[in-house]
């Protein structure tokens, strides 16, 4: 019996989403290359570069350079022209702008990410939401740049992306964990979930307004996939232990790598047994 055909789906939930990254290092410490991969929001981000050739240790390795050190950060949002607004998003503080979705992917990504879908080496779908007519939308050609632009476009954070007379927003809202999206001819379907609850502040008790209108995204996004799960289920969820963290804790990365590390062996003994189970069926 052959190889099974490993379909990936990557799940959207901000800064928690960087628990990505082990469960793509174990794929490449397994040998194995997904027949196809699905992502939303920082799932479309992190799987269009995996898609396009960047292996998990390196993005690791990028992601770790790119928001590791606060002085690099910094010099990123410069170019970015609102270092001090999304400085100040990016350290959990309350303020709010929207900013230009595409603009901080070429600063920041700029070098991972391939700019044409044609590019890539793997199969891949970005998610978004074309926010007039309530819907998902589906990329899987021509600008990457672009869908993952309008992928990532969480709203109030970043401003709605206008692509061929559509208004598209962050993909979370209307598909947050795209399992489904994966073609039919997939063996085994892995499904990474990294949205979360809301988090808990001790101190205060009580939610800001900021972290109210994350904290109900996040509640959409958890029931939409509940929901999806009553129908179908991927052959392997994943859960990271995550929860700790908010969506804008982008310069928490280090941590949340560091916590989410184990998923790497984790992940292999799982998939492995999946894999034996498939080919002796």
């Amino acid at each position: 019996m052959s190889t099974p055909k490993i379909g990936l789906a990557l799940g959207g939930g901000g800064a928690r989403g960087l628990s990505h990254i082990p469960v793509l290092q174990a794929l490449d410490d397994m040998g194995i290359t997904p027949h196809a991969i699905t992502g939303t929001s920082i799932g479309a981000l992190i799987g269009a570069g995996y898609a396009g050739g960047v292996s998990g240790d390196a993005l690791e390795a990028y992601t770790l350079e790119t928001l590791g050190e606060w002085k690099k950060v910094l010099s990123k949002l410069v170019e970015v022209s609102m270092p001090k607004r999304f400085a100040d998003l990016l350290g959990g503080k309350s303020s709010i702008g929207q900013f230009d979705s595409k603009r901080v992917l070429e600063v920041f990504v700029g070098e991972v990410l391939k700019n044409d879908f044609s590019e890539l080496s793997i199969p891949f779908q970005a998610i978004a939401a074309d926010y007039y007519k309530a819907e998902e939308v589906r990329f899987s050609e021509g600008s990457l740049v672009d869908a993952v632009s309008a992928s990532i476009a969480i709203p109030f954070v970043f401003r709605p992306v206008h692509l061929n007379d559509t208004v598209l927003i962050d993909g979370g809202v209307v598909n947050p964990l795209p399992f489904d999206v994966l073609p039919s001819d997939c063996d085994i379907v892995i499904a990474v979930d990294v949205v979360g609850t809301p988090k808990r502040d001790e101190k205060r008790g009580f939610p800001s307004a900021t972290e109210s209108v994350f904290g109900a995204t996040q509640i959409l996004m958890r029931t939409i996939s509940q929901e999806k799960l009553k129908i179908r289920a991927p052959d392997l969820s994943i859960f990271p232990n995550i929860k700790q963290y908010q969506v804008l804790d982008f310069l928490k990365a280090r941590e949340i790598l560091e916590d989410s590390a184990g998923l790497r062996d984790e992940v292999k003994v799982e998939l492995d047994q999946k894999i034996e189970n498939y080919l002796i069926s």
